[in-house]
């Protein structure tokens, strides 16, 4: 069923991985796993480890019914293990006294946790890909499209349009990387029993937990970690740091597309960014509900950071705070990134308004340079008094900048030389030198060390 507001907050391949499905699915496939630990250790039989596996088909159960269910015991393990062992015991009434053997119903839930966060996360990650890809493809094009730098925001110097396109995606990179090494090294999976021991498997308990996390190619960690959440917390890290770049992109997408400013829009087609009641809006929707979405991060992740705070053995409570925030941060992650490659697809770049807008300071921003100049025929404070006076004269009298700097210097330039100081397309400094170093210096490669070519829709530019 889609909710009202799926369309804007639920987007891309990690909603489908998180879902009510997707959880079942994993919390299944970790009681598979336990009975197939079970059966290699020789606890069980193969043919018992095996019906057990066969009852664990996400299909079979009916999520609503078991989270109503889980109101009784506080977690939705309690009544999914009673209605798998029911249904274990219609075939094999032997196999079902071992179903769960040895498990307390948070190694089942943290387990799945880790399942799903590896596979929403894979999902985003290669996403993740794929946006940065758009991104270096992007900044290539427009290594040398001088526009307004702004600091803030207020025009500033210089840039280009290449070296923000490359910030962009050397952000996106770097969180991509981040959350690669989470994925990679800190997921684990999560068995011992009542409080850390498995006394009841007791003397193969260390066995069963290898096999179990062998089963579900999770990494074993040394021990049980009920109440020492530092993997959530690296999680949550991981996927924050991802909407904050995502966020960033989107965030300024908006401030360029915006009607004073136009130097970039977003151009999706009929229906595509409208209003209910002006029809002249042509809204950055994408660049909007990718915002929308990374906006959101620092609340969750605030809550799991809150949550590392757990009691003895077992957490009352803080432990199960964890699951709807987890859930939601993945789905915000995956809807802001989904949302910021749409936004790229669209997106039509104006060097021309680019330009119109650098020229509205009539060269005052570019006024660092004149004293950079004249710096060492006048020494710098000199210098430095001389076009700030200048400027203030222009700005006061309104005259031509190029005019008055010329008077002021008294012969040491001529109106052509200042003329030429006051182009910003010839003070740039060093960032199509730092574009290159995030595209290569040609389009479609991947950002340092990670190698990920694509094929890309054309992006518009005019």
């Amino acid at each position: 069923m889609t909710g009202l507001f799926d369309g804007v907050l639920d987007r891309g391949p990690v909603g489908p991985l998180t879902d009510d499905a997707a959880w079942l699915r994993a919390l299944l496939d970790a009681e598979s796993a336990l009975s197939g630990a079970l059966a290699e250790v020789g606890l069980i039989t193969v043919e018992q480890a095996g019906a057990v596996a066969a009852a664990c088909v996400a299909d079979r159960y009916d999520p609503v019914a078991l989270g109503a269910a889980a109101a009784g015991g506080g977690n939705p393990v309690i009544p999914l293990v009673k209605e798998l062992t029911a249904r274990v015991g219609e075939g094999d009434p032997e196999a079902a006294r071992h179903v769960h053997r040895g498990a307390t119903s948070q190694d089942i839930m943290d387990t799945a946790a880790m399942l799903v966060v590896r596979r929403a996360g894979r999902a985003l990650h290669a996403d993740l890909l794929l946006l940065n890809a758009d991104l270096r493809d992007l900044a290539h094009r427009h290594r040398d499209t001088p526009m307004p730098g702004r600091t803030l925001l207020q025009q500033a110097l210089p840039t280009t349009f290449g070296a923000v396109a490359a910030g962009w995606a050397q952000g996106l990179a770097d969180a991509a990387r981040r959350l690669d090494e989470v994925l990679t090294h800190h997921l684990a999976a999560q068995f011992g029993g009542a409080v850390g021991t498995l006394a009841s498997l007791d003397p193969h308990g260390p066995d069963v937990a290898a096999a179990y996390a062998a089963r579900l190619e999770l990494p074993e960690p040394p021990l049980p970690w009920h109440t020492e959440r530092g993997r959530i917390v690296e999680i949550a890290a991981a996927l924050g740091r991802v909407c904050g770049a995502a966020g960033t992109v989107a965030q300024d997408v908006v401030l360029l597309a915006q009607t004073e400013v136009g130097e970039v829009t977003e151009e999706g087609g009929a229906g595509v960014g409208g209003s209910s009641t002006m029809p002249h809006k042509r809204n950055p929707v994408a660049a909007v509900s990718a915002l929308a979405n990374a906006r959101q991060a620092p609340g969750l992740v605030a809550t799991l950071l809150a949550a590392q705070i757990q009691e003895h053995q077992r957490a009352a409570g803080s432990w199960h705070c964890e699951w709807l925030p987890l859930t939601d941060l993945l789905r915000r992650a995956g809807s802001a990134v989904s949302w910021l490659r749409t936004g790229v697809e669209r997106m039509h770049v104006h060097p021309d308004r680019m330009r119109a807008n650098l020229d509205l300071t009539g060269g005052l921003a570019l006024s660092e340079r004149l004293t950079t100049d004249l710096t060492p025929d006048l020494g710098r404070m000199e210098a430095h008094r001389r076009v700030t006076e200048a400027c203030r004269e222009a700005v006061g009298q309104d005259r031509d900048l190029v005019d008055t700097v010329t008077e002021r210097l008294e012969g040491l330039r001529t109106s052509e030389q200042v003329r030429a100081l006051l182009d910003p397309a010839a003070y740039l400094g060093a960032a199509p030198v730092f574009t290159d170093r995030v595209t290569g210096g040609a389009a479609r490669t991947g950002p340092p060390g990670q190698g990920v070519p694509t094929a890309k829709k054309e992006i518009h530019e005019r």
